[in-house]
């Protein structure tokens, strides 16, 4: 009984409601204005500074790109021993660089090949960095060596090697370029040059 009961209100309610809805439809005309809020959310790219054009990396020096010389350090002759600075000069009519240890090879007068054998005044150093060359600019690197006390195998008597004239020296970008020996030397120990890395102007 309680069930049938509430059954009868709940339909009673809903008529209401129906009846009420009716009678506001019938009561006149009326515009129901909806307003609908919608958010937008937009996009916005801001740009700090301006936009600029990489600047261009200066290639290798060639051997065409260069001039030089491999000349006595004055005042470095001692204990059997003396410095030659390399020195080597951008040519050309632009940027380039050089780096590392010099790969060099000594010639004699006529151009041929003498014994030669290069090695770091610091084993285990890092690798040097780029020294960039702007034209006229130079790159210098000191090897020392001996020039008059022989190594095993070498005369005793007159020059241990036969005299440089000339030194023959691999670019960084490939290609070679020939600087004079100034004053024309012999190496001894079989051509050993105990180079720095290349530096740029001190």
């Amino acid at each position: 009984m309680a069930l049938a009961e509430g059954r009868m209100r709940r339909a009673g309610l809903g008529i209401g409601v129906v009846a009420a809805l009716f009678a506001a439809g019938c009561g006149g005309s009326k515009t129901v204005t909806v307003t609908t809020t919608r958010t937008v959310t937009t996009a916005r790219t801001v740009t700090a500074g301006r936009a600029t054009q990489p600047s261009p990396t200066s290639g290798a020096c060639t051997g065409s790109d260069l001039s030089g010389s491999f000349a006595v350090v004055p005042g470095s002759a001692g204990a059997g021993q003396i410095s030659y600075q390399l020195t080597l000069t951008n040519t050309s009519q632009g940027s380039c660089f050089l780096s590392g240890l010099p790969d060099a090879l000594l010639l004699d007068e006529t151009g041929a090949a003498l014994p030669t054998h290069v090695s770091p005044a610091r084993p285990g150093q890092p690798a040097a960095a780029r020294i960039t060359l702007e034209p006229g600019a130079s790159a210098h690197a000191q090897a020392r060596f001996s020039p008059d006390i022989p190594g095993p195998g070498e005369r005793r008597t007159g020059p241990c090697e036969p005299v440089a004239t000339r030194l023959r020296v691999q670019a960084t970008g490939g290609g070679t370029v020939d600087v004079p020996v100034r004053p024309p030397t012999s190496v001894c120990e079989h051509g050993s040059l105990v180079f720095e890395v290349l530096a740029g102007a001190r």
